[in-house]
């Protein structure tokens, strides 16, 4: 049976390192016309607030709903919308990349701290956080997920044990492992039997060109919507509804051993 049919948006933003008001200003922007388009909900790139800069991190830092994070609540709530990206979060003497989504009346539905750190690039300086992100929406529980954390397919089960339809990842992934970006998404879907909406960052910082192609999928690996390199606005309908029904046609988790799992005898 066909249920509600979504609009999503995909805010792939170039970010200007440690330009706040700057990039405040192109995230509104695009939350604005996501709004006009009818999206019911929005995504933002990884620390799309002050860039992906090690170094900056401690002084980009705000408290949750504070700063960058209450003006995407506020975003949320003006246009009437629901909004979602990672910033930089200061709680208490921790530092975390914490992705928040905000509901349309600017209330937060829930958080998740990327558990897998980068570390080649500085991630260090963060607290990694301890647990998968799981957030109940009025579409059905949505799985949450930072960049790096795509190459932990472990993360993802959990979430689909938990029935979640659909996948929400914001990431900052360079240009050079692009094919990696779109191999793993694709796996990710196809693996777990879910939608994925993922949004990554455009332009450059530094020597770095980041790799767009932000994209949402069907539970089948299928595209239904998907950018190239450059700053782009991706609308996507879906209707979540297919996850539960493709999972009852195919369904692969029930055929599942988890007790075979393990190496044989004698080789462990």
């Amino acid at each position: 049976m066909a249920g509600e049919r979504l609009t999503l948006a995909l805010a792939q933003m170039a970010v200007d390192e440690d330009a706040r008001e700057v990039n405040f200003r192109r995230a509104a922007e695009m939350v604005a016309s996501a709004a006009r388009a009818g999206a019911a909900l929005v995504l933002l790139p990884e620390l799309w607030g002050c860039g992906y800069s090690a170094a900056h991190f401690p002084a980009c830092a705000e408290a949750l709903d504070e700063g960058l994070f209450a003006r995407m609540a506020a975003l949320a709530a003006a246009y009437r919308i629901a909004v979602g990206g990672s910033h930089v979060e200061r709680h208490g003497e921790h530092l975390y990349n914490t992705f928040a989504l905000y509901g349309p009346d600017g209330r937060r539905w829930g958080i998740y701290r990327k558990v897998h750190r980068f570390l080649p690039l500085g991630e260090g300086v963060l607290t990694a956080g301890d647990a998968v992100g799981l957030v109940e929406t009025p579409w059905g529980a949505a799985g949450l997920a930072v960049c790096y954390d795509l190459r932990f397919p472990e993360m993802f089960r959990v979430q689909r044990s938990a029935g979640v339809p659909w996948l929400l990842l914001v990431a900052a992934w360079p240009l050079s492992r692009v094919a990696h970006w779109n191999a793993l998404l694709r796996a990710r879907a196809v693996e777990n039997q879910a939608f994925v909406v993922a949004v990554n960052r455009a332009g450059r910082q530094g020597e770095t060109r980041f790799g767009g192609h932000s994209v949402v999928l069907t539970p089948r690996g299928e595209v239904v919507a998907q950018a190239g390199e450059d700053e782009a606005l991706v609308l996507a309908g879906v209707d979540l509804s297919q996850a539960g029904a493709y999972r009852e046609a195919f369904p692969v988790w029930a055929h599942r051993r988890p007790e075979a799992y393990r190496l044989p005898e004698g080789q462990a």
